[in-house]
This record gives C-alpha cells, structure tokens and sequence, in this order.
C-alpha cells in the first residue's frame, strides 16, 4: 500500500504504518495536550497505540486462520480508520472462510476476557460511552474498545468487514458464491448509503469516510469475485496483451519518451537480447527520472525489477494471484522464458467484460493477440 512505511516482519508477515496515522496521533496528541497538558497528551497517544496494537492483534487472528488453510499474509497495514490484513487469495470453501472471518473479533473477545479478569470485573458502562476521558481508566476503557471492536466487525453485514464475509460464508452454503457475494456486497452498499447520509447530517466526516470505505470495499469484494468466476476454464495466454511497444536494456529515458507520447502504452517492457523480462517503466517512473536524471539517463536506472512472470499456460486464476500480489502488470513468457504478452488490470477487465456480455462464454480468439 502506498504512503505506508515498513515497521518490521512477525511470522512472515510485514507490519506496516500508513503515514496518515501519524497525522492521527498528533491530532490526538494535540487536542489532549489542550485541553489537560502535557501528562494528558501523553496518556491519549499511549491510549491510541493501545487500540491499534489490539486492532493488529485482530488482523493477525485474521492471518494465522488464513494460514492454517495455506494462505499467506504478505503485509498488515495500521490505518487511522483500522487495519488491513492483505491475504494472498480468500477461501472460497464457506466452512474456511467463516474460520478466518471469525478469526479476527475472536481475538478481541479473548483480550476482553482477560482485561475483564484483570479488573476484577465488568467495567463501568460510564468508560464505555467516556473512551477520551482519561478518569476512567486506561484498562477499563480498552476493555469496551474490544468489545467495540468485535461487535463492530461482526454485527455489521458489510464488506470488507468481517461481518459481511461471515454473511457471505453463510449464504454460500445455500447458493453460489458470485450470487452470495452479491447479496453481501448489496448490504454493504446500503449500509454506506445510510452511514454517509448519517455523517452528512451530523456533521461527522469520520462516519461519512467509513461510509465510503465500506461502499468501495463492497464493489471491490463484487468485481473480484465475478473476476474470479469468469476467468475459470482460462490460461493466461487467452487474457494476455501481446500488442504493446518494448524497450532494449540499453535504452535511454528519451527513447521511453517517444514510445509513451506515439502510443497509448503508459507501462514499457524492458528485455534483453534473448528476448527474456528485465523489468517494467511505469509513466511515474519516467517522469520522475526525466526529472531527477534527464533524458539520457538509462532505462535500467528507472525501471522497476524483479516484476513476475507467469507460464502462457497457466490457469488464469493462479496468474491473477500473482497479479494481486505484485499489484502491477506481469509478464507472460513461453517455455523458453521469453516475454510473449503482458497481464494488466486495464486489458483484463475489458476482456472479462466482453466475456460477461456474452454470457460467460470463453472467447474464441484472444482479441489482443497481433497477428503472427
């Protein structure tokens, strides 16, 4: 994810921090030190820290559920709104997404159960409904924060909380799971509308944010399923681009150039003479470097490595996972290892919308394959 920076790695997994939670912690550093000084500023940035330590906690319930059924977290991202635990697939099997589902809110009911020892009891319902008031008690307050937590993500049927994959779990034991989906995701939407108009009318803007996060996390949950169903039965050489401009190792930037302003190409191959992958220049990439280097600056100082390849004959659903997990385009090379097409969101979209037009049916010829 974009704008977040690494914090280290715990079983496998790198812990990341978006920046805008910095901004967050100021905030709330700020407001306190306002209005109870510097001993209050002190306990309200300690508070926030501990809330997202119980929301990583979550997410890891989320991944090690995920990786009993051998399903890798590549990274946990905190965010001011929560954090986002990026599986590398999500099971499609009810019974195993219900698990990891269900996973997460566990864990915030186990520290409550051992917050509530501690304490010797139920908090006061008072530190509840008084999270910023430090009178109550920093334990007792983080108490009611997991019970929140797990109540939050579990009450509310929408994506990409838990509560909506916990739906989408149960109703695919009854029905197919696009049809599943799109019930869970239609919820979700509702809920947003209601939210957003909830927050405009209260003058919430956090409400009116979660509202949107909610609505494009439900539309995002739709468009990868139905991705995932009508690429079944394909390899990736039916979804491939093969009609696109390559770089030589030995370009310059001012040679990029050319190709991005006579084509409507904005990501270059760049291979070596056998013809074999060396990386990938994004237009951001070229321009920054035109900006840092100038235009006689090589290709290979710019470009982006290590970008993944996947065989012609691959299952296009295997293919997909690489192209989530790289979150770019990837190259598609013949049994010799050489670039014969690339895989982008932009041109697998259209073709799995033609191909839902047609009802599903696979097309008889790859459209963006050039003649040979």
């Amino acid at each position: 994810m974009t704008w977040s920076i690494p914090l280290g790695r715990v079983f496998g997994t790198e812990i990341r921090l978006h920046l805008t939670f910095l901004l967050l912690l100021a905030w709330i550093g700020f407001t306190a030190a306002a209005q109870g000084g510097r001993q209050a500023a002190i306990e309200g940035v300690v508070f926030i820290c501990l809330i997202f330590t119980c929301v990583l906690l979550h997410e890891f319930g989320h991944s090690l559920a995920a990786r009993r059924y051998g399903i890798a977290t590549p990274d946990i991202t905190l965010l001011p709104i929560g954090g986002v635990a990026r599986l590398e697939r999500i099971p499609e099997k009810p019974s195993e997404e219900l698990v990891v589902a269900l996973a997460g809110p566990a864990v915030n009911v186990v520290i409550a159960a051992l917050l509530f020892v501690v304490l010797g009891g139920l908090p006061p319902i008072e530190a509840a409904a008084g999270l910023q008031e430090p009178g109550h008690g920093m334990l007792a307050r983080l108490f009611w924060v997991n019970v929140v937590l797990a109540g939050f993500n579990l009450l509310i049927p929408a994506f990409p909380m838990d509560g909506g994959r916990v739906l989408r779990a149960l109703l695919s034991t009854v029905m197919d799971r696009r049809r599943a989906t799109d019930i869970a995701a239609t919820i979700g939407q509702v809920l947003a509308f209601v939210f957003g108009f909830i927050g405009l009318v209260n003058g919430a803007p956090l409400l009116v944010f979660v509202a949107l996060f909610v609505w494009l996390g439900a539309a995002a949950e739709s468009h990868a399923v139905r991705v995932r169903e009508l690429s079944r039965g394909m390899i990736a050489a039916d979804a491939m681009m093969t009609r696109f401009e390559t770089l030589p190792v030995t370009a310059r930037l001012d040679d990029a150039v050319e190709l991005l302003l006579r084509s409507a190409q904005t990501d270059f191959p760049v291979v070596d003479g056998g013809g074999r992958l060396r990386g990938v220049l994004t237009r951001s990439d070229l321009i920054m470097a035109l900006k840092q280097a100038g235009p006689e600056a090589a290709v290979l100082d710019a470009m982006q490595r290590g970008v993944p390849t996947v065989p012609q004959r691959m299952k296009l659903e295997e293919a997909l996972t690489t192209m989530q997990q790289a979150a770019g385009p990837i190259g598609v090379v013949d049994s010799a290892g050489r670039l014969v097409g690339l895989l982008t969101n932009e041109n697998l979209g259209e073709m799995l919308m033609v191909q839902s037009a047609r009802g599903g049916a696979p097309p008889a010829a790859n459209p963006w394959t050039q003649p040979r």
